[in-house]
């Protein structure tokens, strides 16, 4: 990776932009931090490569960037001031935006979480749509060229392959059709046949950058730009829910259909896809098998909570016009890929083709989506996306409630039976000392309470994952397993992880001895006085891990507590899992107190 030079090669264009620091170095060009003097502000000054100034139509391409983009007039398009020619250097100067290009943070972060993916989508949608209506698709959508700032405001940049829809503009561009043209990683299949394009183009890109910020990869990737470039044309990219399963419904649909392979297929315009995700964000789509939960944090609507499908009173009433929900103009589903709406189908999801003349969703003009600040970039977890806790706790809580009241009426009745009766004189309550507590008695040796045990899975579909075998834990046969569902990767497509509550008579100390079904597996074991909801609530006191024994040893620590929770990292390949090999598994746990 070339270093970027630290001495500005021209300190002062047109006696007016001073270069003071390189910001970035690509193929083509260097970014400068430099200030116009005349109006005393900072600019970003993008100068075009010596040895690519003397190729008259780089210089032309480049000195068009300006041209191209200085049309458009968008909160999420960097402005464009100025075009300087200095001593043969091609140079262009623009709206200088403080803050990481999407492609940093994806390299620090790997995943985003799924707000602030939702609002880098609405930003770039908005983004698009403004340049398609001026004229212009962009050709070289990606992460490297989507800015978000301190304050998460989300910008595009970078029109210098942009090339004109309209024919007959007069050299509208100076590449031909049948050139491929853009970054291998994300190119659309038309632009690998080198076929003409519209606006369908750059959102199969934004497909490809949204499903990069939720599965951590791209879709496509192979061992050449060659191949990268032709595998979105012999196959579908791989489920994104696979790779991530508690992703919202409705929002794994839409990526997809931005990936179709047809153009036909996907969005129609940038309006549909912004609208499409101010549904998700406001009404919190999730994964449940009917789809009508909503997430937890996601506030509906005022007023009757709308069935699925139907939008909140702000999005546009020519989407909201959809009896199924979709948006009229988001195509249908691209053939022979399962999307999460049509998992449970052995056919495809039929819906019209809507042509690319389609109805516009009324998107506010000049309104950028992306909030001034306090999104959370992290993938985990995302608490405005994050699922309800099943009610299956409440339950297990309430009974062991229940349980421990009539132990103690119990008790009391027996002290009672007992005792000498005893006259009580009344007490004037207000002038008498509050009684001392009552002395608790030592706890006891404690064991496995087996009817409490449950599984335990709060970033998943089913926060309570295959609990109607939990009971073979601890049924004395390891021939018997208590396993996950399967998962396509050994991290569970980047969940935190899923484990097994298991519950002890009373607070004790010791340790549990488990012995997992498959190896290879990362586990932790976490312990508290109560079921947390959410897995912060927990405090870890044991790891361990094992590329092939099966049995293992996890110790409580010197506090006694009586909830622990084990709780597999990663996975091992398991038998019954087919298309997705992944899965944990534990045959038997026992408990040998310390008491």
């Amino acid at each position: 990776m070339a270093i970027p030079p630290t001495t500005p090669p021209l300190p002062l264009l047109a006696q007016r932009y001073q270069l003071e620091r390189s910001l970035a170095h690509g193929g083509m060009a260097e970014v400068w931090l430099a200030t116009d003097l005349q109006l005393t502000r900072h600019v970003a000054v993008k100068l075009l490569k010596p040895s690519l100034a003397a190729d008259a139509v780089i210089a032309e391409r480049f000195r068009r960037e300006a041209i191209a983009a200085a049309k458009l007039t968008h909160p999420n398009i960097v402005a464009i001031y100025d075009t300087v020619d200095e001593g043969g250097r091609q140079a262009v100067v623009m709206q200088y935006v403080p803050g990481r290009s999407l492609r940093e943070i994806l390299d620090d972060e790997r995943k985003l979480s799924v707000e602030m993916t939702i609002r880098i989508g609405q930003a770039t949608a908005a983004a698009l749509d403004a340049a398609h209506q001026s004229g212009l698709v962009h050709r070289d959508v990606k992460p490297g060229n989507i800015l978000v700032t301190p304050e998460n405001r989300v910008l595009l940049t970078d029109f210098g392959i942009a090339k004109a829809l309209s024919e007959s503009e007069p050299n509208g561009d100076l590449t031909s059709d049948n050139v491929m043209m853009g970054t291998a990683k994300y190119l659309s299949p038309e632009q690998v046949r080198g076929r003409r394009l519209d606006g369908r183009a750059d959102l199969y890109a934004l497909g490809l950058v949204l499903y990069e910020c939720l599965a951590g990869r791209v879709p496509f990737r192979e061992d050449t730009d060659a191949a990268t470039a032709l595998a979105r044309l012999q196959r579908d990219p791989t489920p994104l829910g696979r790779l991530r399963p508690t992703l919202p419904r409705g929002l794994i649909d839409l990526i997809h259909r931005l990936l179709a392979r047809n153009p036909d297929d996907r969005p129609s315009n940038g309006a549909a896809v912004q609208a499409t995700l101010a549904r998700i964000l406001a009404q919190g789509d999730d994964t449940t098998p009917t789809g009508r939960t909503p997430l937890h944090g996601i506030t509906p609507p005022r007023g009757t909570t709308p069935p699925r499908g139907s939008l909140p009173p702000h999005v546009p009433g020519d989407v909201r016009a959809a009896s199924t929900g979709r948006d009229p103009s988001l195509g249908r589903t691209p053939s022979g890929l399962r999307t999460a709406a049509s998992a449970g189908n052995t056919g495809r999801v039929s819906a019209v083709r809507t042509p690319p003349s389609a109805v516009r969703p009324t998107v506010p003009a000049h309104r950028d989506p992306t909030p001034s600040a306090g999104l959370n970039i992290r993938s985990n977890p995302n608490r405005q996306f994050q699922q309800r806790w099943s009610p299956s706790l409440v339950v297990v809580g309430g009974l062991l409630l229940a349980a421990l009241i009539v132990g103690v009426l119990l008790w009391n009745g027996l002290t009672d039976e007992t005792s000498p009766t005893t006259t009580i004189a009344p007490i004037d309550s207000a002038a008498a000392p509050a009684p001392a507590p009552a002395p608790t008695a030592a706890p006891g040796p404690a064991s496995i309470n087996t009817a409490g045990i449950i599984a335990y899975d709060p970033f998943g579909d089913d926060p309570t994952e295959n609990n109607d075998s939990v009971s073979n834990l601890v049924d004395g046969s390891t021939g018997t397993t208590w396993n996950t569902v399967c998962y396509l990767d050994k991290y569970m497509g980047g969940k935190d992880g899923v484990g097994v509550v298991i519950p002890l008579t009373g607070p004790d100390i010791g340790q549990f001895d488990v012995i997992f079904g498959d190896a290879p597996w990362a586990a932790k074991l976490f312990v508290a006085d109560t079921i947390p909801a959410a897995l912060d609530g927990w405090q870890q006191v044991d790891r361990q891990f094992s590329e092939t024994e099966l049995n293992a040893t996890f110790d409580i620590g010197p506090t006694r507590h009586q909830f622990a929770l084990i709780w597999f990292e990663q996975l091992a390949e398991g038998e019954p899992c087919e298309n997705n090999p992944f899965r944990g598994s534990i045959a038997e746990v026992t408990f040998r107190t310390a008491s």
